[in-house]
């Protein structure tokens, strides 16, 4: 039997776009097929001009459709969708923004549209990565973490709220900017983590100078204007310290999980004691402490405790939560987060690797929550 443009349809329909994670059928990317002999030839509208996954998705489509007996070949011919077609897509996929407008008061609300992690029918668990000071390998340990744990099979976002050091976009290795569609970022996605993060709005080299209320509202942005598709985890790089942004994220996310990352040296372990007792002044859960530069191994199979040694232990006992995990210092570790190549990704079974593999696990699974928040089970300290 001969093919038919609908069996072209039905053969692109499992095809989904790379970005939006949806078929190309049911977004209305596919805008003719006609079919000569065995030659197939199909438009597709991309999303928006430029589209920077052109050639993937022109990979996807010639190999569902030549895959059809009696197609020899697949002539593409791509065009751009209309405004009223982003919209429609933006509505599909995120909603319509004044369908869903709020008031800027209450936990989880923005001006325009409500934060989807702060919603009680949430899934996605939300990760804070909090130090008290810099320095200490948080923005690495974030990184790899969420490729740790979506090599374990997870959807995994990060937003990168460290708005003054932002640096996760690099870690990641992320080539392209997000896309907009009508109103509504599409993360970048590499090592299959989703992030967004003031790198992609301001130029590396320039200082961000915002006050309180600009931050604020730049963070409730990636929290409501991106397409996060109902990840697994969102971890959320913040900045040292305890200011504007970490109340901010606190009064966004009032479900979050607070992680917090030290060295073993006592100054460092002192400082991150302030970040947790911020978390827990604003009602965020302190789950665990990760120990980051732990130890050195040398070529002769020693390790060398180069920042002293139980900063992590000990302020883990002093807030009562588990110590999650130590990962050791490696040079590899660092110059992957340079090169934008996670050491979680390139180097799974290396001893940093494993650690933080082994931290995800926990996380995972050890520290899940067993049921929802209730205040009222809240001991008193």
């Amino acid at each position: 039997m001969a093919v038919t443009e609908a069996d072209v349809v039905e053969a692109l329909r499992p095809v989904e776009d790379p970005e939006l994670h949806r078929s190309i059928v049911d977004l209305g990317m596919v805008k003719g097929v006609a079919i000569d002999g065995g030659v197939a030839a199909v438009r597709i509208a991309l999303t928006v001009a430029g589209c920077p996954l052109r050639a993937e998705i022109q990979n996807r489509v010639a190999g569902a459709v030549v895959a059809l007996d009696g197609i020899d070949r697949v002539d593409l011919d791509f065009t751009v969708m209309t405004d009223d077609e982003r919209a429609a897509v933006r509505e599909m996929l995120h909603g319509d923004p004044a369908s869903t407008a709020g008031t800027h008061q209450g936990h989880g609300h923005a001006e325009g549209r409500e934060i989807p992690f702060a919603d009680p029918s949430s899934t996605t668990r939300v990760l804070l990565i909090a130090s008290g000071k810099g320095g200490v390998g948080k923005s690495s340990l974030t990184a790899n973490l969420s490729v740790a744990l979506a090599q374990r099979g997870h959807k995994v976002a990060v937003v990168d709220a460290d708005v003054w050091g932002f640096s996760i976009p690099r870690m990641l290795g992320v080539e392209h900017a997000p896309v907009v569609i009508d109103q509504m970022l599409v993360p970048p996605e590499s090592y299959g983590v989703r992030c967004i993060s003031m790198g992609f709005f301001v130029e590396e080299e320039q200082p961000v100078i915002w006050r309180g209320p600009m931050l604020h509202k730049a963070l409730e942005q990636f929290l409501t204007d991106v397409f996060w598709d109902d990840p697994d985890f969102l971890l959320v790089d913040l900045p040292p310290g305890t200011g504007d942004i970490a109340l901010s994220l606190a009064q966004f996310l009032p479900r979050a999980e607070l992680y917090v990352v030290t060295t073993p040296q006592p100054a460092a372990q002192r400082v991150a004691q302030r970040a947790a007792y911020m978390g827990q002044k604003v009602n965020l859960e302190v789950k665990g402490v990760i120990e980051n530069m732990a130890w050195f191994t040398g070529d002769d199979g020693k390790r060398y405790e180069i920042f002293g040694s139980g900063g992590g232990a000990e302020l883990a006992e002093r807030l009562e939560v588990p110590l999650v995990g130590q990962v050791p210092l490696m040079i590899p570790m660092r110059e992957g987060s340079d090169a934008g190549r996670p050491i979680m990704a390139v180097d799974p079974e290396s001893e940093a690797s494993q650690a933080i593999a082994a931290i995800a696990q926990t996380i995972d699974l050890e520290l899940a929550p067993t049921r929802r928040y209730n205040p009222g089970l809240k001991l008193l300290g």
